[in-house]
């Protein structure tokens, strides 16, 4: 059995996926100065044994264990943080993260020894240095003031080969969001911070240089700074090779020279994160959300027709004064503009947020645990809530996947986008009893099923072939063959599905 060599500090955390990587511990671990050798990243993920990941943790024997805590993975550390207590009572454990950075808290941390709220780069590293010098600060809270972003050390030289090759390279160009959207941490802090766009563009470079081809951009705003904004996208229209690039964006910002760069990208290499969350002017204005309708509905047309760009559209259910009439209006609305997916998000009432000040007016109840989800208030009831979180599953599964383009066409028929899927969510939940765990094939059975009640049987054959058989290596779905009457269609499939590998093969070999 190995050795396991001891470390005085481990920065952790439980990401969400696999293949998800942890910015913040980046950070942290390269502002911890001459204590960068006692320390170590150890990368966790949810739905894991929590008793494995505190006996792997205090295999280091640490004398301080640090951990990343948000939504996704809150119980998860409360349980993990009881055992390290109970196993090792002298090991100190210290919290910090969004999920701990606000009160109140809503999930038992009460065994944690600190709590570090705010941006931890200097505070962190301060803590550490006084625990191991024989300091304990007296107070359990502690407040970091924001960081100089441009003076602290940068991440990104601690992402490791392996990560480059298997995870998504999270990186930030600027901290801060000048919006004050009342669901969102990051209007907490209006102020914009930016890296100098030399340095920034040293670092993208760097890791190119290592070979990483996948960036996630965590800005809040991406498109807020053009010159900024610019820079970054000339740096990789200038690359031969293929890549992946993610931008959160805002609706209503794509000047001309925007423009222009936009439309050079190729298909599959942009994804933009546009957050609308309601077409609503009057919930928006009960939020502080700024909407510029006209400028929104331009861009959403330009990003559709004049680019390649991916796109993933916020609506939110559940905002204080949207109707269930509202939201309806929004999501028909906005299959129209736009062609990209549209994720339907239910409303989460976050610590420091103002959400609570719309509670008693609009009878916002909010699930007390993670992920604080709204549960009814005075429009929606707990029962269309329910039917509204299926809803969103299902347009997830149906809409968003991409397995059923032309297939969801039929569903929208007479552009009544919300009602025709509603009912279709509601019967596709009665017929699977569940959400989770549905296999392709069995959605297609169930869409086949479903659409049977308005459609001619061989339209909807073909048009549910056209999608699943659409991606190579995909079989016919094994209900489909019950239909004698189709088995042409199904070897001309086979014929074409041969043909397309026997060219492929030629090419590979010349």
């Amino acid at each position: 059995m190995n050795q396991i060599e001891n470390k005085n500090i481990i920065l952790t955390t439980l990401n969400s996926r696999f293949s998800h990587s942890s910015l913040s511990l980046r950070y942290l671990f390269a502002n911890l100065k001459e204590l960068k050798d006692e320390a170590k990243i150890l990368e966790f993920v949810i739905n894991s044994q929590n008793q494995t990941i505190a006996e792997e943790i205090l295999a280091y024997k640490p004398k301080i264990v640090a951990i990343s805590t948000y939504i996704w993975n809150a119980t998860d550390v409360e349980e993990i943080v009881k055992y390290i207590k109970l196993i090792s009572p002298s090991t100190i454990v210290a919290l910090g993260g969004p999920e701990v950075s606000y009160l109140p808290h809503r999930v038992d941390f009460n065994m944690a020894d600190y709590f570090m709220f705010g941006e931890g780069e200097v505070s962190v590293y301060n803590l550490c240095k006084n625990i191991l010098g024989g300091i304990r600060p007296k107070d359990k809270i502690i407040q970091a003031k924001p960081v100089e972003f441009d003076k602290i050390e940068l991440p990104y030289d601690y992402y490791t080969d392996f990560d480059i090759k298997n995870r998504h390279i999270y990186i930030e160009s600027s901290r801060g969001c000048p919006f004050t959207c009342e669901f969102c941490l990051s209007s907490i802090d209006s102020s914009m911070r930016y890296l100098p766009t030399d340095v920034f563009i040293n670092e993208i470079d760097k890791l190119w240089n290592r070979g990483a081809r996948n960036y996630k951009f965590i800005d809040r705003t991406f498109n807020l700074k053009i010159s900024y904004a610019k820079a970054i996208l000339e740096y990789f229209l200038a690359k031969d090779e293929d890549y992946f690039l993610h931008f959160e964006v805002i609706p209503d910002n794509f000047p001309l020279e925007l423009r222009e760069l936009l439309k050079q990208f190729k298909a599959g290499s942009l994804q933009l994160e546009v957050g609308i969350q309601t077409l609503n002017l009057d919930v928006a204005k009960t939020i502080n959300r700024n909407l510029k309708m006209e400028k929104i509905k331009d861009n959403l047309s330009f990003l559709s027709n004049e680019t390649n760009a991916h796109m993933h559209i916020d609506l939110i259910v559940g905002l204080p004064g949207e109707t269930i009439e509202s939201f309806r209006e929004n999501l028909d609305l906005l299959y129209t503009l736009s062609n990209g997916e549209i994720q339907i998000g239910i409303l989460k009432k976050l610590s420091g947020t103002t959400l609570s000040r719309h509670d008693e007016v609009y009878g916002m109840v909010y699930n007390p645990n993670p992920p604080y989800d709204i549960l009814k208030n005075n429009q929606i009831d707990f029962s269309l809530m329910q039917d509204m979180k299926r809803f969103a599953r299902f347009w997830d599964i149906v809409y968003n996947s991409g397995n059923f383009i032309k297939t969801s066409k039929l569903l929208f028929k007479d552009g009544k986008v919300f009602d025709n899927f509603f009912d279709f969510s509601k019967w596709i939940y009665k017929r699977s009893e569940s959400t989770f765990k549905i296999s392709l094939d069995r959605v297609a059975e169930y869409l086949f099923e479903y659409l049977g009640q308005m459609y001619d049987e061989e339209l909807i054959v073909k048009t549910i072939l056209d999608d699943v058989m659409t991606v190579e290596g995909r079989k016919i779905p094994p209900f489909l063959k019950r239909y004698k009457k189709y088995e042409k269609e199904f070897i001309q499939i086979e014929l074409n599905k041969a043909n397309r590998r026997q060219i492929l093969r030629k090419d590979n070999e010349e």
